[in-house]
């Protein structure tokens, strides 16, 4: 096993950039490795090419995009105020390994996968924290860097200290985004380390601890493909949505066999697409989409409700993407925008959103759908499920005669 020399930088700060050519300059690595995957590694050297929008539609994860473009801004906002560009210590890695002529090696996980594996492995609590965390992300953000000492922050304790709270607030959702990535990249590394003699890995300081300890102990290292496999996590999307249906169907009932009478039944069905109809409308506005594209979710959401795997904001999304017209090249857009109303301009990021807070607002209107529909309909749910569920037991045990 050849020598694995670690540098724990942070992704904005100038330390960092000087830290990593002189190392290279210094101890001259026979392979640089980098906490980077292809899509990255191809950003950085602007050589990625524009996604269809049709895949983005297609695959329908919105809110993992939302949070992906948001973590991305928080740090491009850092970066600007202490006047560094995030990533400039991974592209210093690379411009000086390229112009000695040093191997180059990606070992980070891909992108793609993390956000899967971190979205799919946090509770519905944990992801409410996260969002009211981000928030709180991008009004500190948005402030001025005086306050923000880089290399402070890149000090051990402090570090370990971050870990520890990332881990305490959101224990899987901290294991996919850290503690798998360091396995992930301690197997690269291990590799490498066995057909080189030097190895220089260039990590977040967040990750150079957790490689420490992998590389010390590799037996406790977990198997490669379970850190690249699907997340297998019940389908909570899928259990919701059935069981809004069948309480929906239950209070229908109910209120068929209470005796109140087909107007009643009537109102309650005219305040189910009422009640989602416009609070998918709203906050599609919200969102800064079109109102055409409100009035599509309107009309959508009061259906998609009742079926669990159809999304009111997919279809709003379809319609503002229609208007609005987005390119691939708004990706590029979105990742240099410098405050939030500037990415609320760009067409692409607008259709996220869209879909996101259409969601939002469907899933809002069927909480206060059944919170609300006895106190709208001036009926005593006491009298509509009591008697309601009493005479439909009773019809069923007439039928089959029990």
């Amino acid at each position: 096993m050849g020598e694995i020399r670690i540098i724990g930088t942070a992704h904005v700060s100038q330390h960092s950039v000087d830290e990593v050519q002189q190392a290279i300059d210094e101890w001259q690595p026979d392979v640089v490795a980098i906490e980077l995957d292809q899509g990255r590694y191809l950003a950085l050297k602007q050589q990625q090419k524009n996604p269809e929008i049709e895949d983005i539609l297609q695959a329908k994860n919105f809110t993992q995009l939302l949070v992906q473009w948001i973590l991305a801004y928080i740090q491009r906002r850092i970066g600007m105020d202490v006047g560094v560009e995030p990533g400039a210590e991974m592209k210093a890695a690379i411009n000086a390994a390229e112009e000695r002529q040093v191997k180059l090696a990606l070992i980070d996980r891909d992108i793609r996968v993390t956000l899967h594996r971190f979205w799919a492995s946090m509770s519905l609590f944990e992801k409410f924290k996260m969002f009211y965390a981000l928030i709180g992300s991008i009004a500190v953000a948005d402030k001025t860097g005086d306050l923000i000492d880089i290399e402070e922050l890149k000090k051990e304790n402090v570090v370990e200290a971050a870990m520890e709270e990332f881990y305490k607030y959101s224990p899987r959702g901290a294991m996919a985004l850290i503690g798998e990535r360091d396995a992930y990249m301690s197997h690269h590394l291990i590799r490498l380390g066995s057909a080189n003699e030097r190895v220089l890995a260039v990590v977040g300081a967040g990750h150079r601890k957790g490689i420490e300890q992998y590389l010390q102990n590799p037996a406790t290292l977990p198997p490669f493909d379970s850190l690249t496999s699907q997340m297998k996590s019940r389908p909570w999307g899928l259990i919701f949505g059935i069981v809004v249906t069948a309480i929906f169907g239950l209070l229908l009932l109910a209120i068929v066999f209470s005796g109140v009478g087909t107007e009643v039944l009537l109102q309650a069905l005219v305040y189910w697409v009422l009640i989602h109809g416009v609070l998918t409308f709203v906050f599609t506005l919200l969102a800064g989409g079109h109102p055409i594209s409100g009035l599509v979710g309107f009309v959508v959401s009061p259906l998609s409700s009742l079926h669990p795997l159809i999304a009111a904001g997919w279809f709003s999304a379809i319609a503002e993407a229609k208007i609005r017209k987005p390119r691939g090249s708004d990706i590029k857009k979105i990742m240099e925008a410098e405050s939030i109303m500037e990415m609320r301009t760009i067409p692409l990021f607008k259709v996220v959103l869209v879909a996101a807070l259409a969601n939002v607002g469907s899933s809002i209107g069927t909480f206060a759908y059944f919170i609300f529909i006895f106190p709208i309909l001036g009926i005593d749910p006491n009298v509509i499920l009591g008697d309601g569920f009493a005479n439909m037991w009773s019809a069923i045990t007439g039928l089959f005669g029990l």
